[in-house]
């Protein structure tokens, strides 16, 4: 079997493959076989029709088409191995299959055309010395004040208000009721959804439509007062939109929190920790952790992108197509550990939305791994056994009630240790200038990469 290799757009080879004459024969009549011996002709017993009447009868083209189709996939299967070719996934014939049929005839020389994916070719640019901005993330206090405060707030006691009237922070109990106003600015008839019962809100800010709670703080218990406000132009209810409403509250019962004092007995009951010294050092630790954490991923990302303007990969269809199916994949899982249906989800419409709208993002994690496997090719960065064991130990306590793959476990995690190893040590050979959290706006991003393309 003669073979002659081309290269592809895509990260495909072509193939041009001849069949002798004594293969094409031979299949030929292997097939012819198995059709006698399968196909039921009143008349004659299974195996034992002749030729012209099974030609006849099942019709010579159809016949050529199966001969065809097995002389393809098995002089294909034959040149990948003949030639060391690392294929990925599927073949693809480049001869058109009805000129084949057409031209084809047992015993003599059978030439086509086909193409397979293989792995891409990394060409790598400039990876060390590169110059990159990275927005920092800076620990702050507040952070660590505001959780403490919320769990403050989970062990408050309501108090009954006495003697004063409802102001932000209490927690009031109301009847409300909300309705259009007339061209004249009466009140006319009951808006659907805008009427309650003894019903309990917090007065702080964000709660319903601006003025609403605003309207409460003031009032006194059994106090009546009408409100006239204007809903969100971008309320969740279109029909209500911008829309004026009149709302009657009556305000029936008023609380306040107490809320508990900042000492060892609250940390106790909060956390596994004695003081309220050792659990506001704990907590800081964890916050500061997380921002210094935040700025590395920063900074993982700038490096990245940055990279991808250095580096030309050609994509195969192959590669890409299993890179979507990943991300549909992660999101039904998502979706199912949110109680949804995923069968009612994942409609034909929406699968093929979706299939374009990740795309780009599956194209962009290809790139990012393909780039940082050939950067750790190159440098000899490797993840040890030891390094290994530690990481899927942990991982494996945070998965104590679930079944795992131990061998896709095995390689998910080399991987990330990998490109997080790979990473580190392109941040040392890397300029990087740290800057205000949110001054790096998407505006200014897309800016920079049309530069970088023009360049």
């Amino acid at each position: 079997m003669k073979i002659t290799q081309e290269k592809l757009p895509a990260s495909q080879i072509g193939l041009e493959i001849e069949i002798p004459a004594e293969t094409s024969k031979n299949t030929y009549e292997k097939v012819i076989k198995e059709i006698a011996k399968t196909t039921n002709i009143p008349g004659f017993r299974k195996g034992k029709v002749p030729r012209p009447i099974l030609l006849q009868r099942i019709g010579s083209e159809r016949i050529k088409a199966a001969v065809l189709e097995e002389l393809i996939q098995d002089s294909l299967e034959e040149a990948i191995k003949q030639e060391s070719i690392n294929a990925l996934g599927n073949y693809k014939l480049r001869s058109d299959f009805e000129e084949l049929i057409n031209t084809y005839k047992p015993g003599e020389v059978f030439t086509f055309l086909a193409a397979v994916d293989v792995p891409p070719e990394v060409t790598l640019g400039q990876y060390q010395g590169l110059q990159v901005k990275a927005e920092e993330v800076v620990y702050n206090e507040e952070d660590v004040n505001k959780l403490i405060n919320e769990r403050r707030e989970k062990l408050a006691t309501l108090i009954p208000v006495e003697n004063r009237p409802a102001q932000m922070g209490d927690l009031a109990v109301i009847d409300f009721e909300g309705r259009k106003p007339t061209e004249t600015g009466e009140e006319g008839e009951i808006i659907p959804g805008t009427e309650a019962k003894e019903y309990q809100v917090e007065l702080s800010d964000g709660k319903f439509i601006a003025g609403f709670v605003e309207g409460v703080v003031g009032m006194n218990i059994d106090e009546t007062k009408k409100l006239n406000l204007t809903f969100p132009d971008d309320y969740h209810q279109k029909d209500l939109a911008g829309q004026g409403v009149i709302f009657t509250i009556t305000l029936k019962d008023l609380k306040e929190k107490e809320l508990p004092e900042l000492d060892d007995d609250f940390a106790q009951e909060v956390s596994e920790f004695e003081t309220i010294a050792q659990l506001r050092e704990s907590l800081e630790k964890q916050y500061q952790e997380k921002a210094a954490n935040d700025t590395k991923q920063n900074i993982h990302g700038a490096i990245v992108a940055e990279l991808l303007n250095h580096t030309s990969i050609e994509l195969p269809d192959t590669m890409l197509e299993e890179e979507i199916q990943t991300i549909l994949l992660q999101t039904a899982n998502q979706l199912q550990s949110y109680g949804m249906d995923v069968n009612q989800f994942f409609t034909r419409e929406t699968v093929t939305k979706m299939r374009e709208t990740a795309k780009p993002e599956a194209s962009k994690n290809l790139h990012t791994n393909l780039i940082i496997e050939k950067i750790a090719e190159q440098e000899s960065i490797t993840i040890g056994d030891d390094e290994l064991a530690v990481k899927i130990a942990e991982i494996r306590e945070t998965l104590k009630d679930r079944e795992v793959d131990e061998a896709k476990l095995q390689k998910y995690v080399k991987h990330d240790l990998l490109a997080e190893k790979t990473l580190d040590w392109l941040q040392e050979k890397t300029q990087v200038e740290l800057v205000p959290l949110g001054s790096l706006t998407p505006e200014e991003e897309e800016d920079s990469e049309r530069e970088n393309e023009e360049s």
